[in-house]
């Protein structure tokens, strides 16, 4: 791992035996240029015979299997041509735009469907989840926040990442009073989340889902149960955050303890805290912005993958609500 400009890069070496520097890199470097401009992202150093190459791992890995194939062109015919990179560069496109689109799969569902980000700013948080250990993702009804959060998590899990996943959420719907509805804590607040629920079933087949719940490696629970806690080797996933308190996100967000991650998620426009009482989510974006390691990523209506609809209703709300500002 080397570090350049601020980035961690991996970084490759390839020795060049019994070759020659010009009939391989072309006279004054032009092959090693042509493949250069092909892969912009990656830092390709000659030296001597020394081949160094830093960059991420995905595209290190394609320039080591073009590498190899102009090196069997070279054996063969004692030169190489830029006719020859671009023909192998073009006859391996397809394959690594394959690859690409296999990368972008977090995980398969029950069904044995790929789950994956289906807009740009869905992959902008997925690879906020990987860059950093906690990241809000903030957005509309139906663009996806929840689910994918779940996925990222159950990969965690199931890649071994975590020993455990954490989903919780403010008791606060619409006004409603847990009070009043019947059953038990659990009963009053699993239909809030119901939504988790679903995901995870589509994830995790039910004998295994049933497993891990009763053995608490998955732990869906209010926000008030995580007081006094210290959630260490976990994924948590903090739902629904616009209802909560500042108290209560503060309280949430120092909980995170070693080999943890934490995806916040919330929507701005739904609120309903009573009328008097800050969110904890629209204060902690305001207190947390430019701090390492916390990244924010907004989704947007078009980033909606729920009925074509859904789309029009919420970009109608928003007009209307623009309009009736005071």
């Amino acid at each position: 791992m080397v570090k350049v400009n601020g980035r961690n890069l991996v970084e490759k070496v390839i020795h060049l035996e019994d070759v020659s520097l010009v009939d391989f890199f072309g006279v004054e470097n032009r092959n090693l240029r042509q493949i250069t401009q092909a892969f912009p992202q990656t830092k390709i150093i000659s030296r001597g015979s020394e081949l160094r190459i830093q960059g991420n791992t995905a595209e290190i890995v394609r320039i080591n299997e073009l590498i190899n194939s102009l090196l069997e062109c070279y054996n063969k015919f004692g030169k190489i041509t830029p006719e020859n990179i671009e023909a192998y560069l073009n006859e391996q496109k397809e394959e690594w735009a394959a690859q690409s689109q296999d990368e972008e799969i977090i995980l398969h569902g029950t069904k044995g469907e790929p789950i994956k980000p289906r807009t740009a700013n869905q992959r902008k948080m997925v690879e906020a989840a990987m860059k950093n250990d906690m990241v809000f993702a903030l957005g509309p009804a139906g663009t996806g926040k929840t689910y994918l959060a779940v996925a990222l998590a159950v990969r965690a899990l199931k890649n071994k990442q975590v020993k455990k996943i954490i989903i919780t959420r403010p008791a606060v719907e619409a006004g409603e009073n847990l009070g009043f509805l019947p059953g038990d804590l659990k009963e009053k607040i699993d239909p809030y989340l119901r939504p988790v629920y679903d995901a995870l079933e589509e994830m995790i087949p039910p004998e295994k889902l049933k497993f891990y719940q009763e053995r608490n490696i998955i732990e869906v629970a209010p926000i008030a149960f995580m007081r006094g806690r210290t959630l260490n080797n976990a994924f948590v996933l903090v739902d629904e955050a616009q209802n909560t308190t500042a108290g209560q996100m503060k309280m949430i967000l120092t909980r995170l303890g070693p080999n943890s991650k934490m995806i916040v998620t919330g929507d701005k426009s739904q609120i309903d805290l009573p009328c008097r009482q800050q969110s904890g989510l629209l204060e902690a974006i305001r207190i947390l912005q430019g701090v390492e390691g916390i990244s924010f990523v907004e989704l947007q209506e078009r980033d909606v993958v729920r009925h074509k609809l859904v789309k029009h209703i919420i970009a109608a709300y928003e007009r209307h609500e623009s309009n009736n500002q005071p």
